[in-house]
């Protein structure tokens, strides 16, 4: 099973064709490796009808979005894969397609794993491994007084998308189209990691995370780390004119897009100095990067501004497995 899907996965020559114990890679001169490793359970972070190819590339997607806002560019990845009983062929072949096809279009080749047999439901672990220069791995912590919050992309489709993915019928009340429909689903099925604009992070941010539980929540965990406290400012959080239109026809769904997650966008902050040539760049590379805050003194309070410029109260901060 692991010859016919993943053998060919494995194009490192560190990975020796899956056939040792262990594999070998080795960072270019003058850099470190930075790890990351995240776990998807099926009725958990995605449905047991998601189709197959869509749940390899998430699987190896949401670690590469942790990799980007590190500054890192991939090396390679492990992977950790358990079964239950009835899982067909057909299955694991669509399952590996889509991760193959993005570990060759984002230049991150399997290295090595395990696949075990499970009495519950399918579970996958990827760990990857990147590469960014010496001392340069931008943290959490980090962030100043005064700093910029920039996001990439659009923040909430995905999380609007697992709504209509679950409730078909909302698509109808919110007065949504096909294609916008298409549009939130695609984000909740595949994101984008920005592995674009990876090296120009410790160039001009000081702190970093992707953006995986919420927006609201992961900024909170950023601001702790940094001992700083920030508003953000809703009218300005970036969305796609499909959750533009969701909020439109309701306008709780502000809550959604703003503690929702799996957005896997970068969220940073930066020096004001620093974020016209952030911006910039990053557009050149075909990233929008959008400034919705600042920072300020604090212990890690975040606060969403309507545009009366009144804090706006929700009832949940962020994603929670527990």
């Amino acid at each position: 099973m692991i010859a016919r899907h993943f053998r060919p996965l494995a194009r490192h020559p560190g990975a020796f064709g899956l056939e040792d114990d262990a594999a070998s890679i080795t960072p270019p001169t003058g850099c470190d490796l930075v790890i990351t490793t995240d776990a998807l359970v099926s009725g958990v972070h995605f449905f047991p009808d998601d189709p197959p190819d869509t749940v390899g590339s998430k699987s190896l997607r949401v670690n590469l979005s942790d990799l980007a806002a590190k500054g890192a560019q991939p090396l390679g990845f492990l992977l950790a894969l358990a079964l239950p009983d009835d899982f067909s062929e057909s299955w694991l072949a669509r399952f590996a397609e889509g991760l193959g096809a993005d570990g060759d279009a984002f230049n991150c080749p399997l290295l090595g794993g395990d696949t075990v047999r499970t009495t519950g439901p399918t579970t996958i672990s990827i760990s990857a491994f990147g590469a960014v220069k010496n001392g340069q791995m931008v943290r959490r912590a980090g962030a100043q007084p005064g700093d910029l919050v920039v996001v990439t992309g659009t923040i909430g489709d995905s999380a609007i998308g697992l709504l209509l993915r679950k409730d078909p019928g909302l698509r109808t009340r919110l007065g949504l189209s096909a294609d916008q429909l298409d549009e939130l689903v695609g984000r909740y099925l595949r994101p984008q990691p920005r592995s674009a604009i990876a090296e120009l992070l410790p160039r001009f941010v000081s702190a970093a995370m992707d953006v995986s539980d919420g927006l609201l929540g992961d900024l909170e965990k950023l601001c702790c780390a940094s001992n700083v406290a920030a508003e953000i400012h809703a009218e300005h959080v970036p969305l796609s004119d499909a959750a533009r239109a969701a909020l439109a026809a309701d306008p709780a769904v502000l809550e959604t897009i703003v503690t929702g997650g799996d957005d896997y966008e970068i969220l940073a902050t930066a020096a004001s100095t620093n974020v016209g040539s952030l911006c910039k760049e990053a557009s050149a590379r075909g990233v929008v990067v959008s400034v919705i805050g600042r920072l300020a003194s604090g212990d890690g309070e975040v606060q969403v501004i309507d545009p009366t410029g009144k804090p706006i109260a929700l009832r949940r901060r962020a994603f929670s497995h527990f």
